[in-house]
């Protein structure tokens, strides 16, 4: 989900996209990332030849897995859907992004999507108390509750399978709290060497190398 906490909307309301008039809290902003960008919660990500992209930023992000499949889920039967938690780091390019005017590709490079390092069951942790947080080189930059979403979890997966079918395994991931490097004055984006370490309290951290 893009832009799904406040302070988040507000550090990129000047960026990325051309329609910067678009109001956040209207209707969740819905993306999709290629299942093939998953990667390990210790795996190197690869960071892309400067022709390529010159702005690779980190999400960090608390990731719904769903449980039981279904379409025109509603809100109040939502939860009964969802498996568990996982931790996700969104990395994304965002000169791609922009250059394409659309959130897919940019998201979806080889290893933009580490992902662990456990599935944490939704009988064991509630996902909407829990706290997000993320280090660059050991800088920690962003650090939010999941309280602050705009769009809660069931508010999510009552949007998606409005039109699309959920299966179990699926993967929502809910959106990032402030702090990317984006939202940065000056922005402040990845490179070569760099270590991100993102940790989700009763879910343990994945951390991964920019190479």
């Amino acid at each position: 989900m893009g832009r799904n906490y406040h302070a988040h909307a507000q550090e990129l309301q000047a960026s990325v996209f051309k329609d910067n008039d678009a109001n956040p809290e209207s209707w969740p902003i819905v993306f999709t990332k290629v299942p093939e960008c998953v990667v390990g919660p210790y795996d190197d990500v690869k960071v892309p030849a400067s022709n390529i992209s010159e702005q690779i930023d980190y999400e960090a992000e608390l990731a719904v897995v769903i449980g039981k499949g279904g379409k025109n889920i509603s809100r109040g039967d939502a939860m009964q859907h969802v498996f568990g938690y996982t931790v996700v780091n969104d990395v994304t390019a965002r000169d791609v992004q922009m250059r394409h005017q659309q959130w897919d590709m940019g998201k979806s490079f080889d290893t933009f999507c580490p992902m662990g390092p456990w599935l944490v069951t939704a009988d064991e942790l509630d996902g909407t108390k829990t706290r997000v947080r993320c280090w660059v080189n050991g800088e920690l930059r962003q650090d939010g509750p999941t309280e602050n979403l705009i769009f809660d979890i069931p508010t999510l997966i009552e949007t998606v399978s409005r039109g699309i079918t959920l299966y179990p395994g699926d993967i929502i991931a809910t959106g990032t709290p402030a702090g990317v490097g984006l939202g940065m004055k000056p922005p402040r984006f990845l490179k070569a060497g760099d270590v991100v370490r993102i940790e989700i309290d009763g879910l343990g951290v994945i951390e991964n190398k920019f190479s």
